[in-house]
């Protein structure tokens, strides 16, 4: 509370109130550096043991971190789930190290677990989403259905494994766009991976007409067969007739390639099996109807 002097003289009422002003602020910091010097002499030595604690519990994570990546790298760990596993191992370890230095600090561990706990629950329930992601790709990264490179199919999408991600595997597809599939839904359902086995079988259709001849057919298909180094001698390729359709006999060709020659091998058969049908007269009938017209006299 300031003391106003009142006087008669102007030149001595405004300096009254300066050095009352200064009174009151300097009682009040000596009040504060008091309470203060109090605070440092209980809580200091606590503080000073959990700054040390909180350095060297970091030190000795970091080297406890990088005998990990070893033990990961000597191992037969997937290159996807190793930073995977660092980062968590990591995040897990500070969390407990920041736990045990608060609690040394004197801060009711009690009554903060419940609280983090509550937080967490909340937390869990906003973002189930995000957390069946996170399980999936624990999944995916554990268990290895596929892996970078290989070419899959899932959840209505087709290309090659670029990046696996905790949360998203990312693919790319044969015209270059990139497609982000979230871990949950793939984890979860089914999906084709095209590059598992080292070979692959090419299934192919072609339809002649009824007026050719079925054997000459087969025997043009096998030659064209035979003829390309890149089908496998075994398993032996399938030259059969599959349907005998409306408007045409239907032929299955089914050789067996290795992964790498699968499209190459699929285009060019269609080409060649075109031309050598031209050149040896076999036709490749198109649907057609024959309409007859029948007038009453």
């Amino acid at each position: 509370m300031i003391i106003f002097v009142i006087s008669y003289s102007k030149n001595y009422f405004v300096p009254q109130i300066i050095l009352s002003s200064k009174i009151l602020f300097m009682e009040k910091m000596s009040k504060y550096s008091d309470y203060a010097t109090d605070l440092l002499l209980k809580y200091g030595p606590q503080l000073l043991l959990a700054l040390v604690t909180l350095i060297i519990g970091l030190w000795i994570i970091n080297i406890f971190l990088r005998g990990f990546r070893k033990i990961i790298l000597k191992g037969n760990f997937d290159p996807s789930l190793q930073p995977f596993l660092t980062s968590f191992l990591g995040i897990f370890l500070k969390i407990l190290l920041i736990i045990s230095v608060m609690g040394m600090v004197g801060i009711e561990m009690t009554s903060f677990i419940a609280v983090l706990g509550a937080a967490g629950l909340a937390v869990g329930m906003a973002l189930s989403g995000s957390l069946q992601n996170f399980a999936g790709g624990v999944l995916i990264l554990t268990f290895k259905p596929f892996k970078v490179g290989d070419y899959i199919e899932a959840q209505g999408h087709a290309g090659v494994v670029q990046l696996i991600h905790v949360f998203n595997t990312i693919l790319t597809t044969p015209d270059n766009k990139t497609i982000i599939i979230p871990n949950g839904a793939l984890s979860n359902a089914s999906m084709v991976n095209y590059s598992t086995q080292t070979t692959r079988r090419v299934d192919l259709k072609f339809g002649t007409g009824y007026q050719d001849n079925i054997d000459k057919t087969k025997a043009v298909l096998k030659y064209i067969i035979e003829s390309d180094k890149r089908i496998l001698k075994d398993p032996e390729p399938v030259i059969a007739v599959s349907e005998l359709a409306d408007s045409s006999i239907n032929f299955v060709v089914r050789p067996w390639v290795n992964v790498t020659d699968y499209w190459d091998v699929y285009f060019d058969l269609h080409e060649k099996v075109k031309k050598a049908f031209d050149n040896e007269g076999i036709s490749i009938p198109y649907p057609q109807q024959d309409v007859h017209i029948i007038t009453k006299k």
